[in-house]
């Protein structure tokens, strides 16, 4: 591993990225909520793929035929420590 690619590593380390979905009932459109799709800390998931509308969008939503997808956006932040 070079120099470049480890200090990548260590800001991927610090940096967790979520996908937050907007979701609406199909029974019910007018009924929308936001739903954490998933996080870097459980998928690949890169700044690039989280804009330009990450896969997990469509995995996600063809395990949850009764919603549609009204939109997304991507959440960028520092990782919480967690406490011993």
């Amino acid at each position: 591993m070079n120099v470049d690619s480890f200090a990548i590593q260590q800001q991927r380390s610090l940096l967790v990225i979520k996908i937050v979905a907007v979701l609406c009932s199909l029974s019910a459109p007018a009924d929308c909520h936001e739903q954490t799709v998933t996080t870097s800390d459980f998928a690949d998931v890169s700044m690039q793929s989280c804009m330009m509308g990450a896969p997990q969008l469509a995995d996600w939503m063809k395990q949850h035929p009764s919603e549609r997808l009204a939109g997304w956006r991507c959440e960028f932040g520092a990782r919480q420590s967690r406490g011993a």
